[in-house]
């Protein structure tokens, strides 16, 4: 998931920083502390096209994902 978001936000994103939590099956997305996604609220991981949208919503807007955006 980390490739895929530095390869389809080469522009909007400097990095992606994997944290390993301290509590077991954590798993949260965040954005410069907004977090966009939370396995356990959600009840699943996220899918790539998913995860593709939430970032742009927010990095930049108006990108348009070709495939992701259907």
């Amino acid at each position: 998931m980390a490739q895929e978001l530095l390869t389809t936000f080469t522009e909007e994103i400097n990095g992606v920083t994997l944290k390993p939590s301290e509590v077991s099956g954590r798993y949260t997305i965040s954005i410069d502390g907004i977090e966009i996604f939370d396995r356990k609220r959600m009840e699943r991981f996220p899918e790539v096209k998913e995860l593709k949208q939430l970032v742009r919503d927010i990095v930049a807007i108006e990108k348009n994902l070709g495939h992701s955006d259907r």
